[in-house]
Formats: structure tokens, sequence, C-alpha cells
């Protein structure tokens, strides 16, 4: 019987305190899906070259399959679910339906999320720094252009609010 040496961390996943025991080996993907029922962030990858797996670690764009869950520990996160909900899209999930830039919606949560921490750092991206920032993150259905036409209408639609 082997014995498991489980760690205490806590962190905020989408306001939320979590106080858990984790494994060391555990990446912050295994533990947001299979201990706390997140499921936004996926698993496609594994080794950080996809971006399914996107989140906003103390506010940075991070893979979070390449994290330790002990990493994280003391640390604040936001997956896609942190940023709406089905009755209250965020306006870059929002951005991404009215676009049509969601189709299988594999990639769609870590390509939102890489996304919102580009408007985060960059209200007024260029199209050349919308695809800098999202050439992390692989679509295989979407050809991009609408994914990038949805970021550019968030960053125009906060532009006219600030106008008005």
């Amino acid at each position: 019987m082997e014995i498991q040496n489980l760690h205490s961390v806590s962190f905020v996943v989408n306001k939320r305190l979590y106080a858990i025991n984790v494994e060391p080996q555990h990446t912050l993907l295994d533990v947001l899906r299979d201990q706390l029922d997140i499921t936004g962030p996926k698993e496609c990858c594994g080794v950080g070259e996809c971006g399914a797996c996107t989140i906003l670690l103390n506010g940075r764009a991070v893979n979070a399959c390449l994290i330790l869950a002990v990493e994280a520990d003391g640390k604040e996160i936001v997956t896609i679910e942190g940023l709406g909900s089905p009755d209250s899209l965020s306006p870059m999930q929002k951005a991404f339906v009215d676009a049509g830039a969601v189709q299988c919606g594999f990639c769609t949560p870590g390509m939102i999320m890489a996304a919102q921490y580009l408007i985060n750092n960059n209200p007024n991206p260029s199209e050349e720094d919308v695809r800098v920032a999202l050439a992390g993150n692989l679509c295989r259905c979407t050809g991009y252009s609408r994914i990038i036409q949805a970021v550019l209408s968030v960053s125009q639609n906060n532009q006219a609010k600030a106008q008005a």
C-alpha cells in the first residue's frame, strides 16, 4: 500500500476560497477539473502547446497544465467560469458568440481567457497584437478570423463606451 504525501493548499478560484489537499505531482489543471469540478479549462496537449487550459493566475495568462497545484497556493485563479455565467455572459464571451468564433468549443475557454488577458493589459490592441496574444492557443475549426474579429469588437465597444 502506497502512502500519499498530500499537501495542503488554499487559493481563490473565481472569487471563491478553496482549502484542499493535493498530491504534489498534480497540476493545477488536474485539481481544477478533478477535485473542484471546474471543467472550463480543457486538457488537450498536456505540455503547454495548445492553450486549451489557459487561465488567469494572479492576473497572468498561464497554461494550467504546466503549473503544479502546490505552486498556486495563496494565489488568485480565474477560469472561463469566473468571467460570466450562462445567463450573463462577459463582454468577451458574448463577442465570441456574436462573431461566430465558437465552433466545436474545445479551444474556446482558453482562447477567451488569453483574449481577456490581452484586453485587460492592452484595451486597444491592433490586429497584430491580437494575433501575437493568441499565438499560444490553437483552434482547428474556425480559421482564427472570427476569433480575431471578436477580440477587436470588445476593444471597439470599450472605446465607444469610454467616449460616450
